[in-house]
């Protein structure tokens, strides 16, 4: 299913994940089986809402705003309804974990790429500190040398 949702639109996509839901949420013996179905969700209205406050949307909005809305109430409404099936199907909450689940880890995702720059960050200037020690160096190394070439030459 990922190579479709970066072809999909968002509200597509919703739809697509919410028919493949749908169909199978009764043969599923465990929520791995829809997950993806269930990320593609996620992704579509995620990417309607992105859409809907992208600075694009802005200057498009005159144009596309009962759409607009209209894509986003839709994605939400199928959201619920996909909750309910969920819960339904396997235990009251267990929607709730899962959203709480993704929002655990998109959370640790972020935290983890904080840090990976902020470690990136601490390389580059001990990376920068080194070359000003070592162009210090052969700076006063050269100093040293052009000084003992003029002690010869006055001497």
């Amino acid at each position: 299913m990922e190579p479709i949702t970066t072809v999909l639109t968002g509200i597509a996509l919703v739809k697509q994940s919410v028919e493949f839901i749908k169909s199978n949420i009764e043969t599923v013996r465990d929520i791995g089986e829809i997950a993806g179905a269930i990320d593609g969700l996620f992704a579509g209205e995620q990417q309607i809402q992105k859409e809907r406050f992208s600075s694009k949307g802005i200057i498009a909005s005159h144009k596309s705003v009962a759409s607009d809305i209209i894509d986003a109430k839709l994605a939400q409404e199928q959201l619920y309804e996909m909750s309910m099936l969920i819960d339904m199907r396997f235990g009251n909450g267990t929607w709730q974990q899962i959203v709480n689940e993704r929002a655990k880890r998109i959370q640790e995702e972020k935290a983890a790429i904080a840090e990976q720059k902020r470690q990136a960050k601490i390389k580059a200037q001990h990376i920068q500190e080194i070359l000003i020690k070592i162009g210090i160096g052969l700076a006063l190394g050269l100093i040293g040398v052009l000084g003992v070439f003029g002690y010869i030459e006055i001497a």
